[in-house]
């Protein structure tokens, strides 16, 4: 699948010189449900402001940060687990999970834990729970206090790992990202749009991909190649499929096509 590399980014390819920039870890959910028209995913479009993909349609997520380490209160597959999945070391892999969730609480009030393993938060709306999600995004303590706090444990279960995706050399940020899927919980609502984001929403997954192709909406490789592989499923199974998948890294190629410059995923035509 090959996507249009949007004009706010030309200019890093044109710029682009020296060694590249060192890729961050970081984790991103597709965060999924059923809906009339198929399966819908959770998405935001960053503001245009921003310093990296400005303007794109993205899932909830971010880079890891230190006190993601500190997370203990964790049921269902451990680090040592998810780190076989995605290739790396347990210590790694636990930050990721932990900023997977973190993340996509921060940026859509979903939050994948509960108080035990067998429940998850039912609802996460009130004003103490979205005070604390804003405390979250600014950063002022860790999530590891928030789950203390709250009684909870982050439900690492409700997690599939799905593929692996490097930012391409150009970029002055790069990242090196886990992409996880995961479906809504039963009860649960999005909260306010974050402050990285002008607007957000549940969207039909074929719908999103057909303005994509048409020029009406802008996303990144992973994300557009993402919304393609799930767009089949329903969310019920999205766990099992993504039990079954083999994840490599993959770090998007630059090709031009008739004059345009275009992004599109090596490995496609293995």
């Amino acid at each position: 699948m090959r996507v249009p590399v949007p004009s706010s980014l030309r200019d890093h390819v044109a710029k682009q010189k020296g060694e590249p920039a060192v890729a961050k870890d970081a984790a991103t959910i597709a965060l999924l449900r059923d809906g009339d028209s198929g399966i819908e995913a959770y998405l935001l479009r960053r503001q245009s402001t921003m310093a990296f993909a400005p303007g794109m349609y993205v899932f909830p997520g971010g880079k890891v940060h230190d006190s993601d380490r500190l997370v203990e209160a964790w049921v269902g597959p451990s680090p040592q687990e998810w780190g076989q999945r995605f290739g790396c070391d347990a210590d790694i892999a636990r930050t990721l999970v932990v900023a997977a969730v973190r993340e996509t609480f921060e940026e859509s009030g979903i939050l994948l834990a509960g108080p035990d393993a067998d429940s998850v938060v039912a609802d996460t709306s009130g004003p103490d729970m979205q005070t604390a999600r804003l405390s979250l995004e600014e950063g002022e303590y860790g999530f590891a206090d928030f789950l203390a706090e709250h009684g909870l444990v982050l439900r690492a279960d409700l997690l599939g790992a799905w593929s692996h995706w490097i930012t391409p050399t150009f970029e002055p940020r790069r990242y090196d990202t886990r992409f996880f899927v995961a479906a809504l919980p039963d009860g649960q609502v999005v909260g306010e749009v974050p402050s990285e984001a002008d607007r957000a929403h549940w969207a039909p997954v074929e719908r999103v991909l057909e303005a994509v192709e048409a020029g009406e909406a802008s996303m990144l490789p992973p994300t557009a190649i993402t919304c393609r592989e799930v767009s089949k499923l329903a969310a019920a199974d999205i766990l099992t499929a993504s039990a079954e998948r083999k994840i490599i890294p993959i770090e998007p190629r630059l090709v031009e096509v008739d004059g345009e410059l275009f992004l599109e995923n090596p490995l496609e035509d293995v």
